[in-house]
């Protein structure tokens, strides 16, 4: 992965802009793959791998952890825990709704990583590339796009021309702006409280999703005897309760955890961010196309928003490496639409889900509640209805990528 003596212009296949968990992964897969890719990343690598825990943490599905390895990453992933079973309750009942993973085989339904170590684990596997170039810490003054390619001025001064330019700049992609692509969307009016907490028992590799009002509180299996907790409440409320010294803000946590694991302590940083739903109007445009939260955004209530964004990194990858080997052009709006058509309704459809799901959990009327712990308890005990379910939860269900298949591209 070359750093230095970069040409002062220079023709490439691919540029990616933003190096996060997306955009990563999709540099590497086409680098791989034979395509000349160069990734601009704001974040300096040194910053990452000197980082302590921040408490940043994702759920990385079955499917998701295919794409890893099938990219080379997976093997330089440290610290991986395996969600073995996962437990859904509507607050106080006693019914449940349980996901136990030897009903499918051995794999685990997915692992919880550390967002620090899988960054390491990328820029590792990046910096064995020849074809990849990381520039970072980097940004542009001007990207332009015409019917032949993309033009690139970047802030030190070197001009770049590829084929085609991939947005993986985040929820508030400049890029997608620049091209006129609308979003439609909404908040919730709820906020997450995300920390991780020590306990004295071991958790045994059980996911919890508890449905509180006013929204899910799910307490993932870390390593170490540590669980990641991701704590819905109103926006108001939520600010009031990051403002408590630590023994009130453990008081608060503590009183919705329980004590089945024992004691609990709260280790490392919290933080809280706005909840909302985005969908762009469209996921392409002229030698564009984007990725990840660029393109949408969910509710965090099932845990799939970096599985959603690596769906569109396989599928994205998949048709430009597949239109270059027949030898067509992999920025055509030709190869874009296929993308687009794989993808979008897709996304649609989990954001439909989880918006529907956190709506209704989030109804405090008595009827609901009952019809809501019938439901769970119902799927509970029909094995082709939850074993499908559990194939979502696993992200192996769809028309999907090779990647996300575990083979190569």
């Amino acid at each position: 992965m070359a750093q230095e003596n970069i040409p002062q212009f220079r023709n490439i296949d691919v540029l990616v802009v933003g190096g996060g968990l997306n955009g990563l992964p999709f540099a590497i897969a086409v680098a791989s793959a034979g395509l000349d890719v160069v990734l601009l990343e704001r974040e300096d690598p040194a910053t990452v791998v000197n980082a302590g825990f921040d408490g940043r943490v994702s759920a990385i599905a079955h499917a998701s952890r295919n794409l890893f390895k099938s990219i080379g990453v997976w093997p330089y992933v440290s610290e991986v825990e395996p969600m073995l079973d996962i437990r859904i309750t509507d607050g106080p009942s006693k019914l449940f709704l349980h996901y136990d993973h030897r009903q499918l085989g051995d794999e685990p339904f997915g692992h919880m990583v550390e967002n620090r170590h899988l960054r390491m684990a990328l820029l590792k596997r990046a910096g064995e590339i020849e074809t990849l170039t990381l520039l970072a810490p980097a940004s542009y003054e001007s990207i332009e796009r015409d019917a032949e390619g993309v033009t690139a001025v970047l802030s030190d001064g070197q001009t770049l021309r590829s084929r085609l330019v991939v947005a993986a700049d985040g929820r508030l992609s400049r890029l997608r702006n620049l091209a006129g692509i609308e979003t439609v969307g909404w908040s919730y009016d709820q906020s997450g409280i995300v920390c991780t907490v020590a306990h004295e028992f071991p958790h045994n590799g059980v996911a919890q999703e508890r449905f509180l009002n006013p929204g899910p509180f799910a307490i993932l299996p870390m390593t170490k005897n540590r669980s990641s907790l991701v704590w819905t409440e109103q926006t108001e409320t939520a600010a009031t309760i990051m403002k408590l010294s630590d023994d009130d803000f453990h008081k608060e946590m503590a009183s919705r955890f329980g004590d089945y694991l024992g004691k609990l302590e709260v280790v490392g940083p919290r933080w809280s961010y706005p909840l909302a739903l985005h969908q762009s109007h469209d996921y392409i445009a002229n030698r564009l196309a984007l990725i990840g939260d660029a393109a949408h955004g969910m509710h965090p209530i099932a845990g799939q928003g970096l599985n959603l964004g690596l769906r569109d990194v396989a599928a994205l990858a998949e048709v430009v490496i597949d239109a270059a080997r027949l030898g067509q052009d992999p920025g055509s709006l030709n190869t874009l639409t296929n993308f687009q058509r794989w993808r979008r309704f897709d996304s649609l459809a989990l954001l439909a889900i989880t918006d529907g799901l956190n709506k209704l959990f989030t109804i405090d009327v008595a009827p609901v509640r009952l019809a809501r712990d019938l439901g769970l308890a119902a799927v509970n005990k029909m094995p082709k209805l939850k074993g499908s379910f559990m194939e979502h939860a696993r992200g192996t269900v769809g028309d999907l990528p090779r990647l996300l298949q575990g083979k190569p591209l």
